[in-house]
């Protein structure tokens, strides 16, 4: 009996390895602030998912997603139009999922990332080829900003 639960222990174990336990492979989730009918807040919110988060989407008011923006920290100058938290970080506005990856493989003190206003060619905000130049801010725990990465535009 005591080799049968021996046995029936290493091939748990085995099984825990090869396929990986349930957590290691989760899907970062991305709840995302919004207000209702915001078409390019759905489409930023499908590249995401397409990006491998799995996103969540909660309606609110406008005085409420001002609220949001302010208890999260989004310095009111540089707030669009939505707020997004993942893995313990804001994301404010059309920042592209690879810059939120990146952030969350760093492990940054940060306190997130924003794109400000709505850039032309940001994920969500796509016209074609056409990109306006923009920047993706850090958001630094003191509540200061620079640069993290910067796109440039395309005619």
């Amino acid at each position: 009996m005591r080799l049968i639960k021996s046995v029936a222990a290493v091939a748990i174990a085995f099984i825990t390895i090869a396929i990986g336990s349930p957590s290691a492979h989760a899907a970062p989730v991305v709840e995302l602030l919004t207000t209702s009918g915001c078409a390019c807040c759905e489409l930023w919110a499908n590249r995401m998912h397409k990006a491998g988060f799995v996103v969540e989407i909660k309606h609110l008011g406008m005085g409420q997603l001002v609220q949001a923006k302010l208890k999260a920290g989004v310095p009111i100058q540089l707030s669009a139009c939505h707020t997004a938290k993942v893995g313990g970080y804001v994301i404010e506005g059309h920042v592209p999922p690879a810059d939120v990856l990146r952030l969350l493989s760093e492990k940054s003190e940060a306190k997130g990332l924003i794109v400000k206003g709505m850039p032309i060619g940001s994920p969500g905000m796509e016209s074609g080829s056409r990109r306006e130049a923009y920047d993706v801010l850090l958001l630094q725990a003191d509540g200061t900003w620079k640069t993290y990465v910067s796109y440039s535009a395309l005619p």
